[in-house]
């Protein structure tokens, strides 16, 4: 069985890069999108075991993708809202999150955030 699969959802390019990098780092296999569209377009080939999202995106924005995302394939993957706001807990109940993680964040607590939901790699 590989490792777990996180899709991680970000139109900041070097913000994006980073979350990837330190998952990869700490052993997750991770897929990345620049917005919904994109993202919906990824799930479509693999399924995530884990999504990191997003909110305010071009193209199409964190709340269209969780809605779109939920009526194709339910509710069976984690949706961990990642956002700037100054309501990070509000912005991931509209969505009906499981988790958030506000920016700026703190490299450990990001991997803290995704080893609740996922088990840490071997």
């Amino acid at each position: 069985m590989g490792s777990p699969i996180l899709l991680v959802v970000d139109d900041d390019e070097d913000l994006l890069s980073l979350i990837s990098e330190v998952l990869r780092l700490n052993g997750f296999n991770v897929e990345t999108a620049t917005n919904g569209r994109e993202a919906l377009d990824r799930v479509g080939g693999s399924m995530p075991n884990l999504i990191l999202l997003d909110m305010t995106m071009p193209v199409m924005n964190g709340w269209q993708f969780a809605e779109a995302f939920r009526a194709r394939y339910g509710n069976d993957v984690p949706i961990v809202v990642v956002t700037a706001s100054t309501d990070a807990a509000l912005r991931a109940s509209q969505i009906h999150a499981e988790g958030w993680i506000g920016k700026p964040f703190d490299i450990n607590q990001l991997v803290s955030v995704v080893g609740r939901f996922l088990p840490q790699p071997v």
